[in-house]
């Protein structure tokens, strides 16, 4: 799709060739970089599981007809093109008990499989009414289904969710992430099923009940759950993303609860926050996302100073990196970047030996390293998602990757899986009595960490100003 997009950037007509199945998928992410309604091309089956011969036939019997037909405008409307007839913001769209909305939200595809509470328009007014937001209001586009994001229905999904209105400012800041063309949004129905964690930064986390401690990340605790809940539906209800549309995710992940700083124990150590790591003003209130592959759980970590407990760590940032690390080189140059959560005791330990948190980021890129041939392996020979499957060696001396691939040229070296060492990105949450960790890693540019201000000031916008008269 990106080398169509710059083709049409260009002026050259172009027409993009997808495997069967993600017609959707491929308009999300044309639309996402401004191109709506893409010429596609669709292949017969996935490209991976044929053989060269059968791949060719299906290629010259089916799908060379549809790039000609691209190329001289022939080709019938896209999947996806077709409009769809929405319920109107005030609409009443069912009636009847809570079952009867419930089942019919189900039906329709409105829920996560979950019961909600059903969004009534008093409900959701009642949700605003303190804010001083206008409920009209319109934040921008969802770049992948091209629906106004409104403050009405960010409302009508955290009715949904189950949030209180003290969420609204932490949902607003979700929803600027969306909008953001540097989160990228539009990828969020990829394949290996990545999906999104917030991480909330600052003291509002404790003001307004969410869990950072014991059991962090886990559903539980109402704050850090309906929060989170509410980002899973507002992309599928909003942004497209169900299994019939836009979400073409392999295996999905659960849907992420958010995972709440412990900001007390940042202040004692004097530590940022991630959020100020990623740009957020020192002890702002501030959210923080991105979209995760997977996650490694490290547990019971023993030692009592860093250079006992780095390796352990170190081992578990990089048994978590897998095809990832196509996001060092390949579909994203220099974009990987794993996040390591913290247990306060961890964190106090690095800290109480007079360690910064940058001081944390130089051992660990020490300690998360694999043979430069498993690096390799990841970027070429078991995937096909880096051109030219090029060796370590060469993609340091064409000035792609850092020195440090390429030290020696023993393919049992030991190379870092990011590039520098603020890649590695640390959070401090969880159990405060208990030395576990947890590794994370990331899906790079299909949903680069991305970090928000929270305001929770209220809004202005419905204010009546009288003019002064003299």
């Amino acid at each position: 799709m990106r080398a169509a997009i710059a083709a049409e950037s260009a002026g050259i007509p172009s027409v993009s060739i997808v495997c069967e199945g993600f017609a959707g998928q491929a308009q999300a992410t044309g639309r996402g970089y401004g191109y709506d309604e893409l010429a596609l091309a669709q292949t017969v089956g996935h490209v991976d599981a044929q053989s060269a011969d059968d791949m060719r036939a299906n290629f010259l019997s089916e799908t060379v007809e549809q790039v000609i037909g691209g190329l001289t405008g022939t080709n019938q409307a896209s999947a996806g093109a077709a409009a769809s007839s929405e319920p109107a913001a005030l609409e009443v769209a069912v009636r009847g008990s809570i079952d009867d909305i419930n089942a019919a939200f189900r039906e329709r595809g409105w829920t996560d499989g979950h019961a909600v509470i059903p969004p009534t328009v008093a409900r959701v007014d009642a949700f605003l009414e303190a804010s001083g937001q206008d409920p009209w209001k319109v934040l921008g586009v969802a770049p992948s289904s091209g629906r106004d994001v409104t403050i009405w229905s960010i409302g009508v999904n955290a009715v949904m969710a189950g949030c209180v209105p003290e969420h609204l400012p932490i949902l607003l800041s979700m929803a600027e992430v969306l909008l953001d063309p540097a989160y990228g949004a539009e990828h969020s129905g990829n394949t290996t099923g990545a999906d999104a964690l917030v991480v909330l930064s600052g003291p509002a986390g404790g003001d307004l009940g969410f869990n950072y401690g014991a059991g962090a990340l886990r559903e539980g605790t109402h704050a850090n759950t309906s929060v989170g809940r509410w980002l899973r539906l507002y992309l599928r209800n909003v942004f497209g993303f169900t299994a019939d549309a836009l979400d073409k995710a392999t295996f999905g992940n659960s849907a992420r609860v958010v995972l709440a700083e412990d900001h007390a124990a940042l202040t004692d150590i004097g530590w940022p926050s991630l959020a100020e790591d990623l740009g957020a003003t020192v002890g702002a209130n501030a959210i923080s996302m991105a979209r995760l592959n997977s996650g490694t759980i490290i547990g019971s970590v023993f030692g009592s100073t860093p250079a006992e407990i780095a390796p352990y760590l170190g081992n578990g940032i990089a048994r978590t990196a897998a095809w990832d690390l196509t996001h060092v080189y390949g579909l994203g140059h220099d974009q990987f970047q794993p996040l390591l959560v913290l247990s306060p005791i961890l964190a106090r330990t690095f800290a109480n030996n007079g360690m910064s948190k940058a001081d944390v980021q130089d051992l660990l890129f020490e300690h998360a390293r694999i043979p430069a041939s498993t690096f390799e392996s990841m970027i070429g020979q078991w995937s096909n998602l880096t051109a030219g499957r090029r060796t370590l060696l060469d993609l340091v001396a064409a000035d792609l990757v850092p020195t440090v691939f390429a030290e020696s040229a023993d393919p049992h070296r030991l190379v870092p899986v990011v590039t520098r060492p603020e890649r590695l990105l640390i959070a401090v949450a969880g159990d405060p009595n208990r030395t576990n960790a947890y590794a994370f890693s990331n899906d790079g540019p299909h949903g680069w960490w991305t970090t928000k201000t929270i305001d929770f000031e209220p809004s202005t916008d419905l204010v009546c100003e009288v003019p002064q008269v003299n």
